[in-house]
């Protein structure tokens, strides 16, 4: 079976991303599957994402405009499940982005959203298109 099999995100502030990435997570079907000191895991499909800290980090700051990656995308449900998080993402850490063109900013045929934290890290929430 092809597919990821887990995604590890270093973060700079742990406190501030276990509660802006576990709010969002947790409203797209994740269930926290492991907790450490320094970070915890979310799983959902056979995969799992890993927030954590570490001290190799070669910065405090993310850039998603640089190389490496940009964003993860995440299947969130119907188009109306997208809609309602994105309503209240902005009360839990995250800013809506792309908004003049919501939700049609990756095109006519893609119902999304776009969400980035503090940290700067951005997540895109796809619609399941019937």
């Amino acid at each position: 079976m092809t597919g990821f099999h887990h995604v590890e995100v270093w973060v700079a502030d742990l406190v501030q991303a276990r509660s802006e990435w576990g709010w969002l997570l947790n409203e797209l079907g994740f269930s926290k599957s492991g907790e450490w000191v320094e970070g915890e895991s979310w799983s959902a499909g056979g995969a799992y994402l890993t927030l954590t800290t570490s001290p190799n980090l070669s910065g405090t700051v993310h850039d998603r405009r640089a190389p490496g990656v940009n964003h993860l995308a995440f299947v969130a449900g119907q188009p109306e499940r997208v809609d309602e998080i994105m309503r209240v993402a902005p009360q839990n850490g995250w800013r809506p982005l792309y908004q003049e063109r919501y939700p049609h900013a990756g095109g006519s045929g893609h119902y999304a959203g776009w969400l980035e934290n503090s940290a700067g890290f951005k997540a895109e929430l796809v619609a399941v298109q019937a």
